[in-house]
């Protein structure tokens, strides 16, 4: 397969038609996963005990809040690097924060601890990744490639 840096003009449509393909495909593996997961979660909510006693409480929570510090030491020195793999690393880490105001809050439920955890969740968890998609959307908008429609002019994207 050629490239477009040692062959500008023949390979384009080549290595578009193989984007367009790895999207569809990968899309596809989505929309299976999305809706095999409706029925997985509804057999969850029935079947999950609403009270489970937790042997490694202390080894789960820290060991995600050392991810999530990992998560944003990478974005922030991918960050400063001016590396494109930024977009990513703040993504995971906007993610992550996600996960962790969810948890913090629904675990919290019926004790007196749900009162910090849902302030922390909706004045720095919520509110950081809030701004991390935001600057992760703005940087993906800059970067738009392949275009939305192909070099041929036609919108089709099957």
């Amino acid at each position: 397969m050629s490239d477009i840096r040692t062959d500008p003009g023949g390979g384009v449509a080549e290595l578009l038609e193989r984007i367009r393909r790895q999207r569809r495909y990968t899309l596809q593996l989505l929309t299976v996963s999305a809706v095999g997961l409706v029925p997985w979660t509804v057999l969850l909510w029935f079947t999950l005990p609403s009270g489970y006693t937790v042997r490694q409480w202390r080894t789960a929570w820290v060991g995600f809040d050392a991810l999530l510090v990992l998560a944003m030491a990478s974005t922030t020195v991918l960050g400063w690097r001016r590396h494109r793999g930024v977009v990513v690393a703040a993504a995971g880490t906007a993610a992550l924060l996600i996960c962790d105001a969810w948890f913090d809050v629904s675990l919290a439920l019926g004790t007196r601890g749900v009162w910090l955890s849902t302030a922390l969740a909706v004045g720095v968890e919520l509110p950081l990744a809030a701004f991390l998609i935001r600057r992760v959307c703005g940087m993906l908008s800059l970067a738009q490639w392949p275009p939305s429609t192909p070099l041929g002019g036609a919108a089709d994207d099957r």
